[in-house]
């Protein structure tokens, strides 16, 4: 089997494709659109802090930057914009590993968080994962709202980094064990 014949790794659940969304391969004419879901993330955080919109604007960016380098630099995984009827709506950057799915990132924009489509594409890695007998993992910093989300749908925590959570779900077969076992 070729690469181009070689099934994804992830696809959206039916029930998100049915409502029109859709994953597509990132490119660099999305860059100002991840830059501008990339800030979205982040207005909370920031907003008490005293500086004038440029400062804000520049530290974004840089730090948008430096998360962009840092991800293609350590993570050999697939990054896709995940669209809403051929609209931009957000991110999902995932690895595949021999023992699990590595969720790398996920973010959507405001308009859609909070209306079960992040839960929608956690559920998906799960089924997936179930499937193909490999946990799913994250890291979740320990102020995101979406720490609720994750433990709701029965992640757990297998180790404290400081500002970040390692998460974990974990399929109930006896296959993902033996991969584990043999994974490590």
């Amino acid at each position: 089997m070729t690469s181009e014949q070689t099934p994804p790794a992830f696809t959206l659940p039916a029930a998100l494709l049915s409502q029109g969304f859709a994953l597509r391969p990132e490119t660099e004419a999305d860059i100002p659109f991840l830059m501008w879901l990339y800030a979205s993330t982040r207005e909370e955080e920031l907003a008490p802090v005293p500086w004038n919109a440029e400062q804000k604007a520049a530290f974004l960016a840089q730090q948008f930057d430096a998360q962009r380098r840092h991800y293609r630099n350590y993570f050999d995984c697939t990054f896709n914009v995940i669209e809403h009827s051929g609209t931009p709506a957000g991110r999902l950057y995932l690895q595949v590993r021999p023992s699990r799915l590595h969720l790398v990132d996920v973010a959507l924009l405001p308009a859609w968080r909070g209306h079960g489509v992040g839960a929608a594409v956690l559920e998906g890695l799960q089924a997936a994962g179930r499937a193909s007998g490999k946990a799913v993992s994250t890291f979740v910093e320990k102020f995101n709202p979406a720490l609720r989300l994750y433990q709701r749908l029965g992640f757990a925590q297998i180790a404290d980094h400081g500002v970040y959570l390692e998460m974990e779900w974990r399929p109930d077969t006896p296959l993902i064990a033996e991969r584990l076992r043999t994974s490590l």
